[in-house]
C-alpha cells in the first residue's frame, strides 16, 4: 500500500495523483485545506439566504442563468443540478480515471475557492479510501464547463445514487456500496453540487497518467532503438555528444546519450565499425534520438500544463476570501486538451519510427544478411511476417488519433457555451495511442532481439544483452514458427511494467 497522501490547499504532486488512482493510496485533507472550505463556505452561506444573484446559488446554470431560484428551492438546485447532468452514456471508463478525477475534484474544493464545506471533501475522500468507485460512462464531457456529465455520475453516487463499482469490481446501486461500507449519502447545499462539476478533473487525470506511462514508453523506445540499431549492424556515431550538442534540444540530447551508452561496448558494432562501405544509416536508425527526443520536450511542456493544473483552482464561480462571487473561464479545458493532442501526435511518430525499423528487421534486402522476418526457414515458415501487420495497423491508427480533437469545438447550452475545448475526447484518444504504443514497440523488442541473436557469435552491449535476457524469461527466441499472439501480448507486457527497462537499467544503471 502506497504512504497516505495528504490533499493541502495548495494543490497535489502528479505522483501523490497517481499514487491515488492506480496504487489505491489513502487519501486525506489536511487541516488547512478543512479550514480553507470552511471559510469559504461560510461565505456561500450568506449568500444563499441573499436576494442578491449569485450565480449557482441563486440562478440557474448555463443559458439559464438569469432564472433567479427561490431561496428555499436552492438545495434542491443543487440535487436537479447532479441529477440532470450525470447524463453520460456508453462503456464505463477505467478504474484508475475515476479515481484519479475524484481525487482531483478534492484536491480543488480544498483549495478554498468553491464554496463546498470540508464535509463534501472527507466524503469525496472516504468513498476513495473505501474503494468505492462510480460508474462513469465514456461520452459526456466537451471539456467546458469542465467535465460536467463525468464528474456529475461520481456526485451522483456521493448522493447515494446511481451505480458504483464495489471494493470487490461488482456493479452495484451506490446506496448499497455505501451502507457495506459504512458511508453515508451527502446532501447537497448551496453551491455545492455546481463546485462537484465544474472542473476539468478528467481530462487533467488522464493526462498526468499518460505523462507516466509516455515517461516509461520513450525510455524504452530508446532500448528498442538500441537493439534495431545494433541487429542491423548500424553505427553508434550518430549519437555522439559533440555532433549531437550542435542542435541543442533536451529531449534530443537525452535519448542520444541513452542510446550511446546502450550500444557502449557492443562487439555487433564494433564488427563493422572500419572497412564498411555504408557511409551512413537510414533515417529509423539515425534519427532516433532525434524523434524520440522530440517526443520528450513535447511531454515535458505537457508535464509543465499539468503542474499549473494542479496548483489552480478550477470551478466557477470562483468564492473570493473578500466575498466577491465571480464568474470566470478557468474551467476551460483547452490547456490541458491541448497537452493531450500534442502527446498524441508524439506518440504517433514515436510508433512510426519504430515500424520503420521492425520493417527493415524483416526485409532481407535491408537487414544486412538476416533471413526474410526472421524466420527460421523462409517460405515453409513466415516468422515475423504477420506480426510486422499487427504493428503497422496500430502505426496506422496512432495516425489517425494524432488528428486533434482541441480544433473541433461544438457549441452547446443554447449558445451560452459557444466554445468548447473537447479536452476529454483529446484524453481519451491519448490513452488508446499510449496502449497502441506500448504495442508497437513490443513488435520491435520481439523482432530485434531475434535479430540479436542471428548475429552470434557475436556478442551485444551489457545493456542490450539485459534486454534481450529479459524478453527471452517471457517470449520464446528464434526458431520454428508458432502462435505469435501470446509472445506479442508478454513482450507488451514487459513494455508496459518496465520490466525490460528495470532489466537494462540493473545490469547497466539508469538510464535518462
Amino acid at each position: 500500500m502506497a504512504a497516505m497522501v495528504e490533499i493541502s490547499n495548495r494543490g497535489l504532486g502528479m505522483r501523490e495523483v497517481v499514487a491515488v488512482a492506480r496504487e489505491d493510496a489513502e487519501a486525506s485533507l489536511t487541516a488547512e485545506a478543512i479550514d480553507a472550505m470552511a471559510a469559504s463556505a461560510r461565505i456561500v452561506e450568506e449568500l444563499a439566504d441573499s436576494e442578491e444573484p449569485a450565480y449557482g446559488v441563486s440562478t440557474g446554470f448555463g443559458s439559464l442563468a438569469t432564472t433567479s431560484i427561490p431561496a428555499d428551492r436552492r438545495v434542491e438546485l443543487q440535487q436537479s443540478l447532479i441529477r440532470s447532468h450525470a447524463a453520460g452514456m456508453g462503456p464505463p471508463v477505467e478504474r484508475e480515471v475515476v479515481r484519479a478525477m475524484m481525487v482531483l475534484r478534492a484536491r480543488s474544493l480544498a483549495m478554498g475557492y468553491s464554496g463546498a464545506r470540508p464535509e463534501v471533501g472527507e466524503a469525496i475522500v472516504a468513498m476513495l479510501n473505501a474503494g468505492i468507485t462510480p460508474v462513469v460512462p465514456e461520452h459526456g464531457s466537451l471539456g467546458a464547463s469542465g467535465d460536467l456529465a463525468p464528474l456529475a455520475h461520481c456526485a451522483l453516487a456521493l448522493m447515494g445514487e446511481g451505480e458504483v463499482f464495489a471494493p470487490d469490481w461488482t456493479r452495484q446501486p451506490a446506496t448499497d456500496a455505501m451502507s457495506a461500507a459504512g458511508l453515508d449519502p451527502i446532501v447537497l447545499r448551496a453551491k455545492e453540487g455546481l463546485a462537484l462539476i465544474n472542473g476539468t478533473d478528467g481530462i487533467l487525470g488522464m493526462l498526468v497518467l499518460a505523462t507516466e506511462d509516455l515517461e516509461r514508453l520513450l525510455r524504452t523506445a530508446d532500448v528498442t532503438a538500441a537493439m534495431s540499431v545494433e541487429a542491423l549492424l548500424g553505427t553508434d556515431r550518430a549519437f555522439a555528444d559533440d555532433l549531437i550538442a550542435l542542435r541543442p534540444h533536451p529531449g534530443q540530447a537525452a535519448s542520444a546519450a541513452n542510446m550511446h551508452w546502450l550500444l557502449e561496448g557492443s562487439a555487433v558494432v564494433a564488427s563493422h565499425r572500419y572497412d564498411d562501405p555504408r557511409v551512413q544509416d537510414a533515417y529509423s536508425l539515425r534519427c532516433a534520438p532525434q524523434v524520440n527526443g522530440a517526443a520528450r520536450d513535447v511531454l515535458d511542456d505537457a508535464r509543465r500544463a499539468a503542474r499549473a493544473e494542479l496548483a489552480a483552482a478550477i470551478d466557477n464561480p470562483m468564492i473570493l476570501p473578500d466575498g466577491r462571487v465571480e464568474s470566470c473561464g478557468n474551467f476551460h479545458g483547452a490547456p490541458v486538451g491541448l497537452a493531450c493532442d500534442f502527446l498524441a501526435i508524439a506518440a504517433a511518430e514515436v510508433g512510426a519510427i519504430a515500424e520503420r525499423r521492425t520493417d527493415r528487421l524483416l526485409d532481407a534486402s535491408r537487414s544486412q544478411g538476416l533471413p526474410p522476418f526472421l524466420a527460421e526457414d523462409p517460405g515453409v515458415g513466415s516468422g515475423l511476417m504477420i506480426a510486422h501487420y499487427t504493428q503497422a495497423a496500430m502505426v496506422a491508427e496512432n495516425r489517425r488519433l494524432a488528428a486533434p480533437a482541441s480544433v473541433d469545438s461544438l457549441p452547446t447550452s443554447a449558445m451560452q457555451e459557444d466554445h468548447v475545448s473537447m479536452g476529454w475526447s483529446a484524453a481519451r484518444k491519448l490513452r488508446v495511442a499510449l496502449s497502441n504504443l506500448a504495442g508497437i514497440l513490443a513488435v520491435e523488442l520481439v523482432a530485434s532481439a531475434r535479430g540479436l541473436e542471428l548475429r552470434q557469435p557475436l556478442e551485444p552491449a551489457a545493456a542490450t544483452a539485459a534486454a534481450l535476457a529479459a524478453v527471452r524469461e517471457a517470449v520464446p527466441g528464434f526458431g520454428a514458427d508458432r502462435w505469435l499472439a501470446p509472445e506479442l501480448e508478454a513482450a507488451k507486457g514487459l513494455v508496459l511494467s518496465g520490466a525490460v527497462l528495470d532489466a537494462v537499467e540493473s545490469a547497466a544503471g539508469a538510464l535518462r
